[in-house]
């Protein structure tokens, strides 16, 4: 029989964790790729718990009792999200970073007690920081065989089975040949034999290969050993694998099964190799050092390279940003139409923008959960609308819709903030929101010199606000790939400090990177403005040096009804009259009728 509840799945694992001498166990939100999307196998979290945000971790304790025996660790753009789905009766509430994992485990279990964890779920790193705030209470971390939670879950996914697919020459400009030799150069350089790839956007990346085998992103679960001489073993389920993947990957690459990955670790003896400390397992250092292997610590050496978009793969963009334009055009005409009648909720809206978008042809899926949300739900960022949170889009009142497409040639993410008539906005959305909007026009005008990091751009973004005395609490730009994932490192521009990774990254050109300024009035409304946006040398006369900047790529109407016009100057006015001219001029020639007569409205001059 299935265990429905919560409380019953929590029981089962604590009986779990007694027969195998634990006394807690970590249960973190991950797969064994450290990927930011899981497929359903491994959302172990969420069967356990009820949450389903992605980013969390819980921990249970074996002597569990109200109060005390379990927690969930979220951090603040889930505060209000977990208190929803998971039961405060089993679960206490701490909010991360101000409230570590470490801490609480040394405030709650035994001395000495023997915590649990899947050493394919955590990095290396994450181990050596829980052991060290562990130690002074005698605790110690406990590496499992097998994750306890799978042999409760009685009826658990299977992993994906789906083949993996080529990814043609022509999308992505540059053959898996080409990028293996790169690699390889980089670890004779280095003086590494090998390097273990565990991210899976990367080996798609290197082998110009992809796959279903992860909502939202198109990658095939798979490992990768890049060696020093150009070739590469590709750990994969056979079931995956087709002809045409086999005649595609060529002598050079050997297809071996994914089950055989931890045991040829164990015989890389004598070898010197190179793992990331961001995705790759614990397991993987453990396995290759028990066998005999040199571990290092390195960058994953696709990353850089899989960042930096070759022209053909910049072209792929700027045709799948066309065509998602142009379904996003059609949609905000409609919701202009419908949303004003109150019978529209968010989920229905978030549905006929993925029909307008497949309508448009190449769509293979989206890029993420589309956020879809109505008056007090735009002020969560990052609000993933379900049956229980789903709400009718009142009339006069902001909406807010964050979402993306992914096309073979590319992937997309584009955020517009609307005003919902009947009536007009307040005077407080008009100048919040105009004030994101010159935050938004300050980073796609930003011109700035060779090695300067998104770090040092961010306050750019944010002038506007911080003179009203207000900000928001996420990043301004992340790094997007191509047909791929939609947040790609190692590229952002955010905040310097906090741990914030990739803000001290110089932007290269060939970067792609979303600009996303935002501002969110808890309870009440919510703005954000998002394009994407690609790094590019700017050629300024008489400089000294080299010079970069930004060159649009996402065109889709602005929403003029919440723009104080005072409040812009005639370089900002011209801004917004110049990217309405280019908006027309990509979308008229897909459009027609009414869709194209209110694009042509609202692209007229400000």
């Amino acid at each position: 029989m299935l265990m429905q509840t919560h409380e019953a799945r929590l029981d089962a694992l604590r009986r779990e964790l007694k027969s195998r001498e634990l006394d807690g166990f970590v249960v973190p939100i991950s797969d064994e790729h450290m990927s930011e999307y899981v497929g359903a196998y491994a959302q172990r979290l969420a069967w356990l718990t009820g949450f389903g945000g992605s980013a969390g971790s819980a921990v249970v304790l074996a002597d569990g009792y109200e109060g005390l025996g379990a927690a969930m660790f979220i951090d603040g753009r889930y505060t209000v999200q977990v208190r929803d789905q998971v039961d405060a009766k089993l679960y206490e509430y701490r909010s991360v970073p101000k409230e570590p994992m470490g801490k609480w485990l040394a405030d709650n279990a035994s001395a000495g007690a023997r915590i649990g964890y899947d050493p394919w779920l955590h990095t290396q790193k994450w181990v050596d920081q829980m052991e060290k705030a562990l130690i002074r209470k005698g605790i110690t971390l406990v590496p499992v065989e097998s994750n306890p939670i799978d042999a409760v879950w009685q009826d658990r996914p299977s992993p994906s089975n789906a083949p993996a697919m080529v990814h043609p020459q022509e999308l992505a400009g540059k053959s898996s040949a080409e990028k293996r030799s790169e690699i390889a150069e980089w670890l004779k350089e280095e003086g590494y034999d090998a390097a273990v790839v565990s991210a899976l956007d990367s080996i798609a990346w290197l082998l110009n290969i992809r796959g279903t085998d992860v909502d939202r992103t198109p990658v095939a679960l798979s490992y990768l050993v890049a060696k020093a001489d150009g070739t590469a073993e590709l750990f994969i389920a056979p079931d995956k694998v087709t002809p045409e993947l086999t005649q595609h990957l060529g002598n050079a690459v050997t297809i071996r099964d994914r089950m055989d990955f931890a045991p040829a670790l164990a015989e890389m003896k004598g070898k010197s190799v190179t793992v990331d400390p961001d995705y790759g397992a614990a397991a993987i250092a453990q396995l290759l050092e028990e066998g005999g292997a040199s571990v290092a610590f390195n960058r994953d050496p696709a990353i850089l390279p899989k960042a930096i978009k070759n022209p053909v793969e910049q072209q792929g963009h700027r045709d799948s940003q066309a065509r998602d334009g142009a379904a996003v055009a059609r949609f905000l005409h409609w919701l202009e139409r419908e949303a004003p009648s109150g019978e529209i909720d968010e989920l229905t809206a978030a549905a006929k923008l993925r029909e307008f978008r497949e309508a448009h042809g190449d769509l293979r899926d989206l890029s993420f959960d589309t956020i879809s949300a109505a008056g007090p739900h735009a002020a969560l960022p990052h609000y993933r609308v379900d049956e229980d949170s789903n709400m009718k889009i009142p009339p006069s009142s902001i909406y807010l819709v964050d979402s993306g497409g992914q096309y073979p040639a590319g992937t997309t993410d584009i955020t517009r903030t609307v005003w919902v008539g009947p009536g007009e906005p307040s005077q407080e959305m008009r100048d919040r929101y105009t004030r994101v909007l010159k935050g938004h026009i300050a980073i796609d005008r930003a011109v700035f010199p060779q090695g300067t990091a998104g770090s040092q751009l961010d306050a750019f973004a944010r002038q506007f606000l911080w003179a009203a005395g207000v900000d928001y609490a996420h990043g301004t730009g992340h790094g997007v790939g191509s047909f791929l994932s939609v947040h790609e490192g190692p590229q952002r521009i955010a905040k310097s400090g906090g741990g914030q990774a990739g803000t001290d990254q110089e932007l290269m050109p060939g970067m792609i990177l979303s600009n996303e300024p935002g501002y969110y009035k808890a309870g009440g409304f919510g703005i954000r403005i998002e394009n994407l946006v690609l790094v590019e040398p700017r050629e300024i006369e008489g400089a000294e040096g080299e010079y970069y900047g930004f060159d649009c790529l996402t065109f889709v109407p602005i929403d003029r009804k919440l723009v104080d016009r005072d409040m812009l100057t005639m370089e900002e006015v011209e801004w917004w009259n110049a990217y309405h001219e280019k908006v027309l001029e990509i979308l008229a020639p897909q459009l027609s009728g009414d869709d194209l007569a209110w694009v042509e409205r609202e692209c007229a001059p400000l």
